[in-house]
């Protein structure tokens, strides 16, 4: 057996007892497979990881930058209270069309806003109306801006939300000084940033599973 296959034989055993997707998760990626989104949504465990951190969190807004079709957007809206409230910022119009169609049938569209656009010129409008913080957010972008989301992440949060930031690892890349590609460097940037900022208490932590080789780092925001 393959240490690949090995890794995805246990992710589907820790899912199968842990995180089993019902129907409104597992429709959200068959539609957005047919209608030819990248295959890239976070794994039914890291799902679940969401759903938990928020629900540990007593989260009642939350901020998602990447929406693509809306399967981790379910994971974490499910975790809040009805008068709860979950922004989330997609680039494509076609992935925030597909998106809407999810979370509608999820029966989340009361909870969910989908804001289509940029991120950077999302999120400047959105700091524009002064919301209330943010409880959690979640960095699912484009990786060379990840330090740019990390600023805006502690303008619209406070003291004692978590930022988390998937994908950070890039299969090893993150460590290999000799990559100077966008995305690792952009990840290394925010990386370091959260290391380095006096508000901010963060880790990183390396995955193995059917995504392959990752993983995330987690921040909270300090007083």
């Amino acid at each position: 057996m393959s240490e690949s296959q090995l890794w995805d034989d246990v992710d589907d055993y820790f899912i199968s007892h842990l995180a089993p997707e019902d129907e409104v998760l597992t429709a959200a990626l068959r539609d957005s497979e047919a209608a030819g989104l990248p295959q890239i949504a976070v794994s039914a465990a890291e799902g679940k990881l969401l759903h938990l951190l928020a629900t540990i969190q007593g989260a009642t807004r939350v901020l998602e930058i990447g929406t693509l079709g809306g399967y981790s957007t379910i994971w974490l809206a499910r975790a809040l209270p009805a008068d709860g409230r979950l922004v989330t910022l997609e680039y494509s119009p076609r992935h925030a069309e597909v998106a809407t169609r999810n979370i509608a049938r999820a029966g989340l569209d009361k909870v969910v806003e989908v804001r289509v656009g940029a991120a950077l010129e999302s999120l400047a409008e959105l700091a524009d109306e002064n919301p209330a913080p943010f409880d959690l957010v979640f960095v699912d972008a484009d990786k060379s801006n990840n330090p740019h989301y990390v600023e805006w992440a502690l303008n619209l949060t406070r003291p004692g939300s978590l930022i988390i930031i998937d994908n950070v690892v890039r299969s090893g890349r993150v460590a290999d000084p000799s990559d100077t590609s966008p995305d690792v460097q952009g990840t290394r940037t925010a990386i370091e940033l959260i290391g380095s900022h006096a508000r901010l208490s963060g880790t990183a932590i390396q995955t193995v599973g059917r995504k392959g080789y990752d993983g995330f780092a987690l921040a909270r925001v300090l007083d």
